[in-house]
């Protein structure tokens, strides 16, 4: 039988590890495109931050500001297993698409992308994470 999901959200960081090492096996078992998870916005005006993960290619992927893209290569630094595959930096858009190859487990999956929330998205410790796409 496959793996059921019973909750879509998560605000202490041992509960969020839960939901997205739940999510990406749910994902693997109904063979989705991906999953998205995502934050609340700083501000209405501005976008919520939100990462992809697709278990297939095992490629993590999400939107950066400069500032954010530096503290994203800090991290990697840290992460054995996990390289950027491919930056994408449209003209019209004010940012960088980053594909990050994730050749580790699912619970290193999951720690990479708490860890991008609360330190390259830089949110509190007790933010509110969202499956919003599985």
């Amino acid at each position: 039988m496959g793996h059921l999901m019973g909750r879509f959200d998560a605000d202490t960081d041992a509960d969020r590890l839960d939901l997205v090492t739940d999510a990406i096996r749910a994902h693997r078992d109904r063979g989705s495109a991906f999953i998205t998870l995502q934050t609340p916005a700083d501000a209405p005006d501005e976008p919520a931050p939100w990462i992809q993960f697709d278990a297939e290619t095992a490629v993590v992927n999400l939107d950066c500001t400069d500032d954010e893209l530096d503290r994203l290569e800090d991290l990697l630094r840290e992460f054995g297993g996990c390289t950027i595959h491919e930056r994408t930096a449209p003209e019209d858009a004010d940012g960088t698409n980053v594909r990050i190859r994730a050749r580790v487990d699912d619970a290193r999956v999951a720690q990479l992308i708490e860890r991008c929330f609360r330190e390259v998205y830089e949110r509190p410790a007790d933010y509110r994470l969202w499956v919003t796409e599985l």
